[in-house]
């Protein structure tokens, strides 16, 4: 089979190293519109569960991603001037550019074709398969935006994309009351000298403090100033090298009515978004690959292998976008949450995932999730109104019109 992967990063690049393992006769093509080795990001994270993934699929890059990888097991808030320290699952954090290098020479050492500074806006001639796995922009997927019936919703608060050579030694919160507002950080650290520092906040706080306006370097050092309890003295790190400086952003939740046409598959982010809160977009990215190759593996047709990872990736993603959503909107109400005392907003924000926390004071919430760590019949009693909750609430805010 001939294919031709749009897109150098993650998704696709272990989607070619997955089809060339499984039949090195395939002759596999990778296209990314960037210089090698230029790619823009810090660190992403996963969990053991991808880990164990990886090993099954293929050993190699699994072992080579695991090696270069740092890892943490404990989370910690900082809420003005108060800490709370709390176990948790064991997370893992690598540098983007070091997973790039990692899959790049993977795909490689196996026969893929990788073509750098190629940029691809019209589907290949001659391609059994063509995957377009170039991100949320995705060209490809933008020039039959009508056959995938694209959608895109703009999140409300604003986040900025940082690294830091302050090394955390777990994944870290930290919440900063302002004169115009919270701004809260997120960071976990990738490398042994780097950590990726996410800020957020909404955008009465962004105008108010003047960051919308703010040239980079000014921008840094007023973060910098706020977060100076977080850093430890070490500084913030815009983007590095070619291009313009670190905008401020509002998060892009991006959907398609369907994942295939005429012979091109999406995958990854050109497929399908979730709320960086959740830490959870490299892993999905690698999921899709995962799955689409196994697909293609089991079925004869390309046409059937690609309804096949379709059906099955929507509803493997449901459980992870739900999250997201209650997550991106946890943080969107975050002066529901912020006065509890630490140690009981820290386990609200451990619970923001939940569908029946919007819906129940948070105090009381604390309570009965509290009690439900304890009590089975609990247990099962949230997990019972959770989804009710969400439905309910949702039945009442639709115009009878809408229904």
């Amino acid at each position: 089979m001939k294919v031709v992967c749009v897109g150098g990063g993650p998704a696709g690049l272990y989607l070619s190293i997955l089809l060339k393992r499984q039949n090195p006769s395939h002759d596999i093509t990778v296209h990314e519109r960037a210089r090698e080795g230029s790619t823009y990001g810090w660190g992403v994270t996963y969990w053991q569960g991808l880990l164990d993934r990886l090993r099954a699929h293929d050993p190699e890059s699994a072992r080579l991603i695991a090696e270069n990888s740092v890892h943490w097991t404990e989370g910690v808030a900082h809420i003005r001037d108060s800490s709370t320290r709390q176990p948790g699952d064991q997370g893992f954090g690598i540098g983007r550019h070091r997973l790039l290098e990692l899959l790049s020479g993977r795909a490689r050492s196996l026969g893929v074709r990788l073509e750098f500074e190629s940029e691809v806006t019209e589907r290949p001639p001659g391609a059994d398969l063509v995957v377009a796995a170039d991100g949320i922009g995705s060209a490809l997927r933008t020039r039959y935006a009508d056959a995938f019936g694209t959608q895109v919703a703009h999140g409300r608060n604003h986040f900025l994309w940082l690294g830091t050579t302050r090394v955390f030694d777990a994944f870290t919160f930290a919440f900063v009351e302002t004169a115009h507002g919270w701004i809260w950080a997120y960071g976990y650290p990738y490398d042994t000298g780097h950590s990726t520092c996410v800020i957020e906040c909404s955008p009465e706080t962004l105008t108010g403090l003047g960051l919308h306006r703010a040239e980079e370097g000014e921008g840094l050092a007023l973060l910098e100033r706020l977060f100076a309890g977080l850093l430890d003295g070490h500084p913030l790190i815009g983007r590095t090298g070619d291009g313009p400086g670190v905008p401020w952003l509002n998060f892009r939740t991006l959907t398609n009515r369907t994942w295939h046409h005429d012979g091109l598959v999406l995958l990854g982010d050109a497929a399908h978004t979730t709320h960086y809160s959740i830490g959870a977009g490299t892993t999905l990215a690698l999921e899709d690959a995962m799955c689409l190759a196994t697909a293609l593996g089991d079925h004869a047709a390309p046409p059937a292998a690609l309804a096949a990872y379709e059906r099955r990736r929507r509803t493997e993603l449901l459980s992870a976008q739900s999250a997201a959503r209650y997550s991106a909107r946890w943080y969107e109400s975050l002066p529901r949450y912020i006065d509890l005392p630490p140690h009981r907003m820290f386990a609200l924000l451990g619970q923001r995932h939940s569908p029946l926390l919007p819906h129940v004071p948070p105090q009381l919430y604390y309570g009965l999730d509290k009690a439900a760590g304890q009590l089975e019949p609990l247990r099962r009693l949230k997990r019972w109104l959770g989804p009710r909750a969400a439905r309910a609430l949702h039945a009442a805010r639709t115009p009878d019109r809408a229904r």
